[in-house]
């Protein structure tokens, strides 16, 4: 390609690229607002170190019950996801290998889907085939567990039930394992 042809393929990648730009920033604002409006119904993540109470026991979508007070002087991750999220669906994994790995240790999870419809996460978590407990957020749940704004969020709450770590946003396969620091 001779010189005058690569200088005018350059020009137009340039213009292309002022152009879009804007649009793609512009997308992107909405998108978080969109998210944002989605999440108006979130509380502030818990404080590290503050007292995190659970309810007395939880209905899972496998229909048993969970009975929270099981889980006393356990190490809890609350994991809050959707069926939907494409971050959840990276990072879930990853919780599944945590739990395998230390829950002889005393390791728990609730992961805690906040699918509009209680009947669409079933399905998916046929083709998963997570080992540990999934309850559906539902609004009577979500009074008792109020969702953090973001998705996923990961609560880990210690031993004496207080709050060890409270993160939003996708973890990395690295911060999922580093949980066990709080076995």
């Amino acid at each position: 390609m001779d010189q005058h042809r690569r200088r005018q393929l350059k020009g137009w990648a340039a213009a292309l690229a002022a152009v879009a730009a804007p649009a793609w920033a512009q997308t992107v604002a909405e998108q978080a607002g969109a998210l944002e409006k989605k999440d108006k119904k979130a509380v502030p993540l818990p404080k590290v170190g503050s007292l995190f109470p659970l309810p007395p026991a939880v209905e899972l979508i496998d229909g048993k019950t969970l009975h929270t007070h099981d889980w006393a002087g356990k190490v809890i991750v609350l994991e809050y996801w959707a069926t939907w999220c494409p971050f959840c669906a990276r990072q879930m994994p990853h919780v599944e290998a945590l739990y395998k790995k230390e829950h002889s240790r005393g390791l728990e999870v609730l992961a805690l889907s906040i699918d509009k419809k209680a009947t669409d996460i079933a399905p998916f978590l046929k083709t998963k085939h997570y080992t540990f407990p999934v309850a559906w957020l539902s609004p009577a749940l979500a009074k008792v567990l109020p969702k953090p704004a973001g998705l996923p969020v990961t609560i880990v709450i210690g031993r004496d039930g207080r709050v060890k770590m409270a993160d939003s946003g996708e973890l990395f396969a690295e911060d999922i394992a580093g949980i066990a620091q709080f076995l």
